[in-house]
């Protein structure tokens, strides 16, 4: 299922703008988390590990130069907004935590799941995993979110316990402004961990590429909200921590040659969900699987095509990863700079979902606080060990299994 700006987290699915803060009654810290520090996460969706230098962003470029910064930190597979945010949020590849994709089709459900369907994305049952606010509620941690994947949609029915519905309404210094009531509340009601979301630079991207005007604008955008939201948290005295993310690269696409859905597809045969950089061919039948292959395989230009249980091993996207039984029977992704565009819509100057070793899908991380180092710079690193490190900093016990793992931030923490 094809929708040009594929990575616009929640504004694609929004009817109205719900702008009403949800608080859930009656939680309290315990007296021992009281005393725990604060953590911010925030994430610019589509915020490329290059852009801070190419569009110069200074507070960024100074404050992570102060603190932590990696080279580059790696999405996991597909490079998609909703995996790889869920993914960061739970320690788990897709692959594990059931979002496999912004869109794709479950069997046993016999239904889709749509990032644009506000119904589907606020169903928990979708969600595998457990969330860091979950892990934090749980635990008498109360937590706070100015938006992420999954924090509107009750996972284990644990909300965080201050939150809003995405919506594009409320004003960056609005925000900044509740987040100061939020950490000048009293001490058994103050959140400790706190997510923070901005869709600009992604927006700007999709619409008119990597290198235009709009972008770099967006980029600054960025950089002087956190900015302001550094400075807001400074004259607190608290000690507030943050971790600056992105969720994956972009790169522009060749707009006037993309690639059709190939004749060798029946669709009578197949559900298919598509975008710019994934296709997924479910069976209605499984033996149409290998023939249908066969085909592909044999006429294919432009773009790879894989069984679901032969997929590049370093993906962990494959059959036996898959423990929801969500990833197409046959996968397909385009060589750059072409991508899929199989129902004749316009497509976005910018995409990702690619391959996530690409350079040009490389994530940002950035930290600093007293919990890090300083003036340290770490190479390339998955983004499922974010999870265990956060939990390590807040003193949380992490309860399930996680494909994340805590030696590989061990290093960057004082």
């Amino acid at each position: 299922m094809f929708f040009l700006f594929v990575s616009v987290v929640y504004s694609s699915i929004v009817q109205a703008q719900d702008t009403t803060q949800k608080i859930i009654a009656g939680r309290s810290n315990a007296s021992e988390q009281m005393q725990k520090p604060y953590l911010i996460l925030i994430s610019a969706d589509g915020f490329r590990y290059d852009l801070a230098e190419k569009y110069n962003a200074t507070f960024l470029k100074t404050i992570s130069a102060g603190g932590v910064k990696a080279t580059s930190m790696k999405p996991c597979y597909p490079s998609l907004t909703f995996p790889n945010h869920y993914s960061i949020i739970t320690g788990l590849y897709p692959s594990h935590h059931g979002i496999v994709d912004n869109s794709f089709y479950d069997k046993m459900r016999n239904q889709f799941y749509s990032i644009r369907n506000k119904k589907v994305v606020e169903d928990p049952s979708w969600y595998g995993g457990t969330p860091l606010w979950v892990l934090a509620e749980r635990q008498k941690l109360l937590s706070a979110s100015f938006y992420w994947v999954g924090s509107e949609s009750h996972i284990d029915g644990v909300d965080p316990t201050y939150y809003y519905n995405y919506n594009e309404a409320i004003s960056i210094d609005r925000r900044i402004e509740i987040l100061k009531n939020w950490l000048q509340l009293p001490e058994e009601k103050r959140p400790h961990f706190i997510t923070f979301y901005f869709p600009e630079v992604d927006h700007e991207e999709h619409r008119y590429g990597t290198n235009s005007q709009q972008t770099e604008a967006a980029v600054h955008f960025i950089d002087q909200s956190v900015k302001k939201m550094y400075e807001m948290c400074n004259g607190l005295n608290l000690p507030v921590n943050f971790v600056f993310v992105s969720d994956h690269g972009m790169t522009n696409l060749d707009t006037l040659n993309t690639i059709p859905l190939p004749a060798a597809v029946d669709t009578s045969k197949f559900w298919i969900t598509s975008g710019s950089a994934t296709a997924h061919l479910y069976a209605k039948d499984k033996k149409d699987i290998k023939p249908t292959y066969k085909k592909l395989k044999a006429s294919a230009k432009d773009y790879d095509v894989y069984l679901a249980n032969k997929t590049p091993k370093k993906w962990h996207y494959r059959t036996k990863n898959d423990k929801f039984n969500r990833i197409g029977d046959i996968l397909m992704v385009p060589h750059l700079p072409k991508g899929f565009n199989f129902w004749g819509r316009k497509i976005a100057f910018g995409a990702h979902g690619f391959d996530n070793s690409l350079p040009e899908m490389q994530a940002t991380f950035y930290a600093w606080g007293p919990a890090f180092k300083e003036h340290y710079e770490i190479g390339n690193f998955a983004n499922i060990n974010i999870y265990p490190m956060i939990a390590h900093i807040l003193g949380l016990k992490i309860e399930n299994k996680i494909d994340g793992d805590f030696s590989v931030l061990r290093e960057i923490l004082k």
